[in-house]
C-alpha cells in the first residue's frame, strides 16, 4: 500500500500519528480508522504524478475530509519522466536544477495538473517550495520512491509541520501498543502472520495480543516482531525482514503468531501485559467491531468487504445516501448472505441486492446467487460500487413507473374541427386537434360540461391508424357511446381524457416527475371540471 515510499520516510524518522496513504491501493479505508478518531493525525497523500487524480484518490480526499485529517501530498515517480536524470535521496529543490529545460518544463505541467485537480474540489494547492502558509494551502512535493529523490523536502515539510501543529503529540509512549491490522497471510516457514501499524505505544516480543477476529476477538501470544529491511515494502514476498525485539509507534511491522487465520483485515489490536489489559482489550475490540458489522431485521442490502476499514466506509456511504443495511461483514458472499438478500428482495426488489468490495463468492453461493437471481455488484473502488448500484436502482424505478403509466389513463385535451365531422353517431367519427396531453385508443371522453361521452374506438392520422395522439396532433377519432355529435358536443368544443380520480391521485402523488407542467395544469382541469359535474 505505501510501497517503498513508506519505507524511505520511516528509515529515517519516525512521527508518531503520521501515515502515507498510496492512492492506487485501497488501505485507506483499513489505515484511517482508530477507536475514537482517526489513526493519524497528519498524512501524507501519495498519487502518481503521471497519472494524477484516480478514482480511489477522490475515495481518499473524501475519507481525509471527513475524518478532518491535515496533509500533504507526495506527487511520486518524478523518476518516470523522459529524460530525467536521477540522483540518490536528493532534495528536490537540488534535483531539478540537473534537469534539462524540456524535463523541468514537463514537471510543471504535471505538478499543475495536480494543483488545478485541488482548486477544482476546493483545496488551495501549490508547489511546497511556493507555499507561504502551509495552514491553507496543501503542499505538493515531487518525489521518487526509486531514487530517493524529493523524500527529504518531504521529510523537512512534515518535520516543520509536526513540530508546529502536533508538538503534544511528538513523543512515544511506553503503554502497551495499539494498531490496525493492514491484512494476514500464510507464508512458508512462519505460518499465519499479521502485517500491522503500530500507531501508539509499544509492541514487545512475547506480548499477549487482542485482535479483532472472523468470529470474535482473538487473544494470542507474540512469537516473532519482523521489521521491513530499508527501501523494502513490508509485504515484499521476499525475505526482506529483520527480527526485532521491541518496535514503537509510529511503525509498519509483521508479527508472528498463533490463531491469526481468523484475524480480520482492518481491525484494531491491542497488546496487553496483564490479565486486567486482556480483559479490557478485549472488550474494546469486541465494541469497536461491533460498531461497524451490522446485523439487523430490516429491509435492507448486503454488503461485504474484504477489510473492516472498508466495510466501515461503505456502510457510512450508504447510511449517507440513505439507504438501510441489513447485513455488513468482512469476508466473502457466503449462502446465508444470500438467504438474507432473498428476504429482502420478496418485499423490496430494490434492497434484495449484494454490494461486494473486494470480495468474491464462496462455489455454494454462486450457485444460489444463480439459483435465486440475486443482483450482486461488486467493484474495488466504493463509489463506483455506489454509483452501478444507485444507477441500477433508478433504471428499475424508471422502467417500473413506465410500466404502470402505460397502464394508467393519462390526461389530454382537444377540440373538434370545424368542417370535419364525418358522421354524428354509433359510433361518432371527426377530425380534432390535440391541443394537451395526449389520446389513446380505449380513453374515454368528457365534454367541458364533466358529461361523459363515450370511449375512443379508434385514431387515424392521413387514413392510417395509430395507438396514441399526442399534442400539436390533427387526427380523426372515432366514439362509441351516448354521443350525438351536435347535441352533446359540437364543433369547435373541447373534450377531455375521462382520467379516473385514483389514477389522477397516483399520477399527481408519485409521476408528477414523469408528466410535464402543461399534463399537471391539464389534470387540475380535469378534475375541477368533474368535481362541478359532481363527480367525485
Amino acid at each position: 500500500m505505501c510501497g517503498n515510499l513508506l519505507q524511505s520516510i520511516k528509515v529515517d524518522i519516525k512521527i508518531p500519528g503520521f501515515l502515507v496513504i498510496d492512492t492506487p491501493g485501497h488501505g485507506v479505508f483499513v489505515n484511517l480508522r482508530r477507536r475514537g478518531g482517526s489513526i493519524a493525525d497528519m498524512a501524507v497523500l501519495v498519487i502518481d504524478i503521471l497519472e494524477g487524480f484516480e478514482e480511489i484518490t477522490h475515495e481518499c480526499l473524501e475519507i481525509l475530509k471527513a475524518r478532518r485529517v491535515p496533509f500533504v501530498v507526495a506527487a511520486n515517480k518524478i523518476d518516470k519522466i523522459p529524460g530525467w536524470i536521477e540522483g540518490e535521496f536528493r532534495p528536490f529543490v537540488e534535483a531539478v536544477k540537473h534537469q534539462p529545460p524540456h524535463v523541468q518544463k514537463r514537471l510543471d505541467e504535471l505538478v499543475y495538473s495536480i494543483v488545478a485537480k485541488f482548486e477544482e474540489l476546493g483545496f488551495q494547492a501549490d508547489r511546497y517550495d511556493r507555499v507561504r502558509d502551509f495552514t491553507r494551502t496543501v503542499a505538493v512535493i515531487p518525489t521518487s520512491a526509486k531514487s530517493g529523490e524529493g523524500i527529504p523536502d518531504l521529510l523537512l515539510v512534515l518535520a516543520g509541520l509536526s513540530q508546529r501543529y502536533m508538538i503534544k503529540k511528538l513523543y512515544v509512549s511506553d503503554a502497551p501498543a495499539k494498531g490496525v491490522v493492514l491484512e494476514c497471510r500464510d507464508v512458508t516457514g512462519l505460518g499465519t502472520v499479521a502485517d500491522v501499524i503500530i500507531y501508539d505505544g509499544v509492541l514487545k516480543r512475547d506480548d499477549t495480543v487482542v485482535l479483532g477476529g472472523v468470529e470474535g476477538p482473538i487473544v494470542t501470544r507474540i512469537r516473532g516482531i519482523l521489521m521491513p529491511k530499508p527501501m523494502d515494502e513490508m509485504r515484499d514476498p521476499e525475505d526482506k525482514f529483520k527480527s526485532v525485539d521491541e518496535v514503537a509507534a509510529a511503525a509498519g511491522v509483521r508479527i508472528v503468531a498463533p490463531g491469526l487465520g481468523e484475524a480480520m483485515a482492518g481491525g484494531p489490536i491491542f497488546s496487553a501485559r496483564s490479565q486486567a489489559d486482556v480483559e479490557a482489550a478485549v472488550r474494546l475490540v469486541s465494541e469497536e467491531i461491533s460498531k461497524i458489522r451490522v446485523t439487523t431485521d430490516v429491509l435492507g442490502v448486503v454488503v461485504k468487504a474484504d477489510t473492516l476499514g472498508s466495510l466501515e466506509a461503505l456502510v457510512s456511504r450508504l447510511r449517507e445516501l440513505g439507504v438501510p443495511v441489513r447485513i455488513a461483514d468482512v469476508g466473502k458472499i457466503s449462502k446465508r448472505d444470500v438467504i438474507e438478500a432473498t428476504i429482502t428482495r420478496d418485499k423490496d426488489p430494490y434492497r434484495g441486492v449484494i454490494l461486494a468490495f473486494n470480495v468474491d463468492a464462496y462455489p455454494d453461493a454462486r450457485e444460489e446467487l444463480e439459483s435465486r437471481g440475486i443482483p450482486v455488484f461488486a467493484s474495488n473502488v466504493i463509489y463506483r460500487l455506489m454509483d452501478d448500484y444507485l444507477d441500477w436502482v433508478k433504471k428499475r424505478m424508471d422502467e417500473e413507473k413506465r410500466r404502470t403509466m402505460a397502464s394508467m389513463v393519462l390526461p389530454g385535451k382537444a377540440q373538434l374541427l370545424k368542417g370535419y365531422v364525418f358522421r354524428r353517431s354509433d359510433p361518432a367519427i371527426v377530425g380534432v386537434e390535440v391541443l394537451a396531453g395526449r389520446l389513446k385508443s380505449g380513453y374515454p371522453i368528457i365534454n367541458s360540461k364533466g358529461r361523459r361521452l363515450g370511449t375512443i374506438m379508434q385514431i387515424q392520422d392521413q387514413k392510417k391508424s395509430i395507438s396514441e395522439a399526442v399534442a400539436g396532433q390533427s387526427v380523426a377519432i372515432s366514439i362509441r357511446g351516448d354521443v350525438i355529435v351536435g347535441r352533446h358536443v359540437d364543433e369547435g368544443d373541447y373534450v377531455y381524457v375521462d382520467v379516473p380520480f385514483e389514477h389522477a391521485k397516483a399520477l399527481k402523488e408519485k409521476f408528477s416527475d414523469q408528466l410535464s407542467k402543461e399534463e399537471l395544469e391539464l389534470l387540475e382541469e380535469i378534475l375541477k371540471i368533474k368535481r362541478a359535474a359532481g363527480r367525485t
